[in-house]
């Protein structure tokens, strides 16, 4: 593990979002594209569970993103965050989410 200081964690910025479209990325089985609600905008976000999610199962959920990733074209699709997700031992992916509803854009901390 690799330590860094709370100055270099403090320009992570993490938020809430809502998922509100989920489709599979055409021509991958581990791709998905996913329009989430930040509040203030809605971004595009291509993340790599769509192997162990359904486009289904994330709609109307409230996950956490890394907002200000620096944004990435993955198979034409501009990607604006990443979706933060446990990984266990078998590579089961667990995205992380908000134990109560909570307001899409809503800084973590």
């Amino acid at each position: 593990m690799v330590e860094i200081t709370i100055d270099e964690f403090s320009k992570i910025d993490l938020r809430v979002c809502k998922v509100i479209e989920a489709s599979r990325v055409e021509g991958t089985n581990k791709l998905l594209k996913l329009k989430v609600d930040l509040g203030n905008e809605v971004r595009t976000i291509v993340s790599g569970i769509g192997d162990q999610f359904n486009p289904e199962q994330l709609i109307g959920k409230n996950l956490i993103i890394v907002a200000n990733l620096k944004p990435k074209i993955i198979r034409g699709i501009e990607s604006k965050g990443m979706i933060l997700c446990a990984v266990d031992e078998k590579e089961r992916v667990y995205p992380l989410t908000t134990l109560i509803e909570a307001a899409p854009g809503l800084k973590v901390y």
